[in-house]
């Protein structure tokens, strides 16, 4: 993949009718992707955007339990996998492993070829239409998976990233390398994110700073690349993803309604979908 990503043409198959696909990427686990990868498909969603989630997170397949989608089934058709829709509307599609599993508590446990093989599955063979958005929920890291989903995307323009940190600086580190790995495989970086920053009194609103803050902000002025925005911790999102709520209509009035929002709408004003 050193060479980048390539234009989209007619091999595109599935993905023709897809506009925009968004990776969602950390270094380390635990600085909650799932979190802004749902989110930020809900926000473009209230923007008026048609958008699908691939749950490519193999061994912690959380998303379907995020948009109360648990035990629903997979249909297939003559050109590949149905996505399962979250909504009446049938503007968010979903695809996890979580769908293809007996059980919800089952554990993947499988060789590296045999995960890659289901990822290229998942890009080529589900029958997503016609979306704005697609955004792709990650594993932590750097690793085979990564590869082999920049792989099954290479005909996809326009393609990009968007990095999720903590404040901490050690998670911040594991972004810097995240950001290394964007320039050698020609990943387009839309920005960065830094996740529970502060933490919102349920009580008052105020936000207070329970671990540092500004980590995620330094490095994207550091490494030259857009920085989208501060989303803090709070218990009403906490408490909507463990319920399987709708976090932009249940509590708007929520400072981290307003910061997902913003980061949305940066998304979609950005000119990163612009050729190169």
């Amino acid at each position: 993949m050193e060479g980048g990503v390539e234009a989209a043409g007619p091999e595109a198959g599935n993905l023709a009718g897809v506009r925009h696909v968004i990776l969602v990427l950390s270094g380390k686990g635990g600085v909650g992707k799932s979190t802004i990868s749902t989110e930020l498909a809900l926000a473009l969603r209230h923007a008026g955007q048609k958008v699908g989630i691939l749950d490519v997170d193999l061994c912690g397949p959380s998303i379907p339990r995020m948009l109360r989608a648990q035990g629903r089934d997979v249909h297939q058709c003559d050109d590949g996998w149905v996505p399962v829709f979250v909504d009446q509307q049938r503007t968010v599609a979903l695809m996890s492993v979580g769908f293809l599993l007996e059980r919800p508590d089952e554990a993947v446990v499988w060789r590296g070829p045999k995960k890659n093989a289901l990822i290229k599955q998942f890009v080529s063979d589900v029958v997503w239409g016609e979306l704005d958005y697609l955004i792709v929920d990650t594993p932590p890291g750097t690793s085979d998976e990564h590869l082999a989903l920049l792989e099954a995307l290479r005909l996809r323009r326009p393609l990009g990233a968007v990095l999720v940190t903590t404040p901490q600086a050690v998670s911040v580190g594991d972004v810097r390398r995240e950001l290394t790995f964007c320039k050698k495989t020609g990943l387009r970086v839309i920005g960065i994110v830094e996740n529970m920053s502060g933490f919102v009194c349920p009580h008052c609103t105020e936000c207070t700073n329970l671990f540092s803050r500004g980590g995620g902000e330094g490095l994207a002025l550091q490494a030259g690349v857009p920085f989208l925005g501060c989303v803090p911790l709070d218990p009403q999102l906490t408490q909507s993803l463990e319920e399987g709520q709708d976090f932009s209509q249940e509590f708007p009035k929520s400072p981290a309604f307003a910061a997902l929002t913003s980061i949305a709408q940066r998304i979609l004003d950005g000119t990163w979908a612009q050729a190169p």
